[in-house]
């Protein structure tokens, strides 16, 4: 059975590190930084066999080329001649299996245009769910490329996964985004309950993640452009904007969370 622990780096982001217990072989998920890999390798005596890439950015890709320096291993990511090390490009609906797990990729285009993630539903276990930047815990990513139409489809396709899948983002944002859920939905008594549970985690140090989609449905407002309290509200603070669709209202929300303080 696939195991699953956080490298935190750089400030707030999380490198997600798969290892089997039957083997010392292991992959890394959006290394950005080489360094903090090479040592829980050490410390943990386990072997690098393989990268997932979720998108081109530096703080999730600055790291292959010194993990790949000395070791002849894939690098699976999306099919985007930018990220220099792919040796594995991914697209829409293909499958890898990794330390006996089979995922599945899904393109979710928005924070970036090559954004992909990685889902797997194991024989044990719950469902996993390698979203990188493009959803968060009650949050998502920001539109540095992307539509806020497209985001909305990759959050569709998120929405529609089986509710007990374990959600791992690639940053620690969760108190800041459930701060802005709490202004759209001020009335969400699970959003509150969240806060505080994730406020007791992170002054321990330890993680808010991962998240689930069954609580990210609860109270990632995102995830719940379909649901009058978070129109109403969208509403309220842009009563000039167009909101026709779930798209236009998930843009409206973006834009206000762009500006949120």
């Amino acid at each position: 059975m696939i195991q699953i622990q956080a490298i935190p780096a750089f400030q707030d982001n999380y490198i997600w590190l798969l290892s089997e217990d039957s083997s010392q072989h292991c992959l890394v998920v959006d290394p950005g930084d080489a360094s903090v890999v090479e040592e829980t390798l050490a410390k943990l005596d386990l072997e690098l066999t393989g990268i997932l890439v979720t998108h081109h950015h530096w703080d999730h890709t600055n790291g292959i080329k010194a993990l790949t320096k000395n070791r002849n291993i894939p690098v699976y990511g999306p099919d985007n001649a930018e990220i220099d090390g792919i040796t594995h490009p991914l697209n829409e609906t293909d499958t890898l299996t990794v330390l006996h797990t089979e995922f599945e990729i899904f393109k979710t285009p928005g924070h970036t245009l090559d954004h992909i993630v990685y889902y797997s539903c194991p024989e044990q276990g719950d469902p996993i769910l390698f979203c990188g930047d493009t959803l968060f815990s009650a949050g998502c990513g920001r539109l540095f490329e992307g539509t806020a139409e497209q985001m909305q489809r990759s959050f569709n396709k998120l929405r529609a996964l089986p509710e007990n899948t374990r959600v791992y983002c690639t940053h620690e944002y969760t108190l800041s985004n459930l701060a802005f859920a709490q202004a759209v939905e001020p009335e969400n008594h699970s959003i509150r309950d969240y806060r505080n549970r994730v406020t007791q985690l992170r002054q321990q140090d330890r993680p808010s993640l991962p998240s689930t989609i069954e609580l990210e449905l609860t109270i990632n407002p995102f995830m719940r452009t379909d649901q009058n309290s978070v129109i109403t509200a969208v509403k309220e603070h842009a009563p000039h904007t167009a909101l026709f669709s779930d798209a236009e209202v998930f843009g409206a929300l973006r834009q206000w969370k762009d500006h949120f303080q």
